[in-house]
């Protein structure tokens, strides 16, 4: 396995990895554990791993302990002042310290961010949505936002000093208000500001799949184009789109490739990253 990964190391050396944990692959601790000590190989092989992450579920589950009914619309989480504060406590407060520490029980050196620090992700608050039928809708979300300008040079102070960025998906508009991001969103923007090699994206299924409900329908390589025509067909559907249109920008932006994995399997990144075999779905530019 280790010469299988030698060529692999080699050439992802000094190369920047913004990887995506979603909030369902966080929710199981013994799963995120050994997940995060991947995280740590690759920086320990010469990787610069940075991680991106949501929190859905937990959040939902505060919400819903608040009184406060989750409401989403075109797949963005309704957010008013409470439910910003909720997120700051749980996502900013709970869940990346939760990640930062895991990275440095497994020796890696990792430190919190998140998009409102020193207004590393400015960002405008979102009053058009687009519907699933191609409509644009006027809309008020409350305290949700979409991405102006990423400013990388915090990240990329930590990455030359030996850290592991953990950055949660939260930014600031031009009043100084916190907006809540879409994390997926987030990923694939940071990674093309970055000129990051690859941009992974970990969430609780196999990867693009062309029944939803068979695995065995996994598809392991796209090109952008035939990602579009899945999208525009409806074979892709509920939280994969926003996963599928974030690897189509991060490659359309100048990311080499994209990847969708099963972040639930044990070692998935590693069998993607470092074997010939994979992993998950991988997204390129194609011809």
């Amino acid at each position: 396995m280790l010469l299988e990964a030698l060529p692999y190391i080699r050439r992802f050396h000094g190369q920047t990895m913004v990887i995506k944990l979603g909030g369902e692959v966080m929710e199981k601790k013994k799963t995120l554990d050994s997940l995060l000590q991947d995280v740590v190989l690759l920086h320990y092989v010469g990787m610069k791993p940075v991680l991106v992450h949501g929190g859905g579920p937990e959040i939902t589950r505060e919400m819903k302990k608040a009184g406060k009914e989750p409401e989403f619309v075109a797949g963005l989480r309704v957010t008013d002042r409470e439910t910003i504060e909720i997120l700051h406590k749980y996502l900013v407060g709970k869940l990346n310290t939760e990640i930062v520490l895991g990275i440095n029980k497994h020796g890696g050196k990792a430190v919190g961010i998140s998009g409102m620090d020193g207004k590393m992700i400015l960002a405008r608050k979102i009053r058009e949505v687009t519907t699933p039928d191609g409509e644009k809708v006027q809309v008020d979300l409350g305290f949700v936002g979409e991405i102006e300008r990423i400013d990388p040079h915090m990240v990329n102070f930590l990455l030359s000093n030996g850290y592991i960025p953990v950055l949660s998906p939260l930014g600031v508009d031009e009043e100084g208000r916190s907006l809540n991001l879409n994390a997926d969103t987030v990923a694939a923007e940071l990674a093309v500001v970055m000129g990051a090699r690859k941009l992974i994206v970990l969430t609780n299924v196999k990867g693009i799949l062309r029944d939803p409900k068979d695995e065995g329908s996994l598809i392991s390589q796209l090109t952008v184009e035939e990602s579009k025509s899945l999208l525009a067909s409806g074979v892709v559907t509920g939280g994969m789109i926003p996963k599928l249109k974030a690897c189509i920008r991060a490659v359309e932006g100048g990311v080499e490739r994209a990847h969708v994995l099963q972040g639930t399997m044990p070692h998935a990144l590693l069998l993607e990253l470092l074997t010939d075999r994979g992993a998950g779905t991988m997204i390129e530019k194609g011809k």
